[in-house]
């Protein structure tokens, strides 16, 4: 598989499958196009041709380790910018989840011109102080197991979650706006997609950004956890399919 080599200094692995229009798909935390969206992927490749990324830090991709600095979700997505000039993408679909759902609505809101169409799962573009107690008890880092440390190159469990922690928890000091100023220049299609069990992303916050967007939607499905495309497979194809079809 092949790597890019970006002019923000990540060289990222990434799956390049399928033929038609380009479709980005990022991953969230801990994760890996394959990891996170193998089921999509062999969904989507007969009509689109993907580019599944690695971001920095994770898996192949480089510099290692993966860090968590003050908002590193618009590193993050000045990656994804990035990669796009390295593979010349002029524009794309792009579908995000969790962390990478978070940067998809950044990149997109920098640079809106480059997307046909932006789909998140598991992302709302802003938080509050509410969700602080939920961040928190995301340490200590023994959830992460054996395999997840190898492949990403960790040392220390506890001190890679403290990092994404305080840099979570200074988004949220400095007012929890991720994307949500910059909704209202995303001009192509927006779709959230939320599970209303999803106790890091409250349906509220999704809702405030869509009606920022000027092409916004949000989808809450019932009964429903944090990644909506495991839970609920057959209604993910079903309204992602449809969101595609109406691109």
């Amino acid at each position: 598989m092949p790597f890019a080599e970006t002019t923000t200094g990540a060289r990222l692995f990434y799956e390049e499958r399928g033929q038609g229009e380009p479709l980005l798909l990022v991953h969230g935390l801990l994760g890996t196009a394959a990891l996170h969206f193998p089921k999509v992927m062999d969904w989507l490749a007969p009509r689109y041709r993907l580019y599944g990324l690695t971001l920095r830090g994770y898996g192949e991709s480089t510099p290692k380790p993966r860090d968590f600095p003050l908002r590193f979700y618009h590193r993050d997505a000045d990656d994804v910018l990035a990669f796009m000039d390295a593979v010349g993408l002029e524009q794309a679909h792009i579908l995000g989840y969790s962390d990478g759902g978070e940067t998809a609505l950044v990149a997109a809101g920098q640079q809106p011109a480059r997307f046909k169409s932006v789909a998140v799962i598991g992302a709302v573009g802003s938080f509050d102080a509410s969700i602080r107690p939920r961040v928190q008890s995301m340490y200590p880092g023994d959830w992460i197991t054996p395999e997840e440390k190898a492949l990403h190159g960790i040392p220390d469990a506890n001190a890679f979650v403290l990092g994404w922690i305080r840099a979570f928890q200074t988004y949220i000091d400095m007012g929890g706006d991720v994307s949500l100023g910059t909704a209202d220049r995303i001009t192509c299609p927006v779709l959230l997609l939320l599970g209303d069990r999803d106790t890091l992303n409250p349906a509220a916050f999704g809702q405030q950004f869509v009606e920022r967007a000027p092409r916004g939607r949000l989808e809450v499905f019932t009964d429903c956890g944090h990644p909506v495309h495991d839970e609920r497979w057959s209604d993910f194809q079903r309204v992602y399919g449809a969101f595609l079809a109406g691109v």
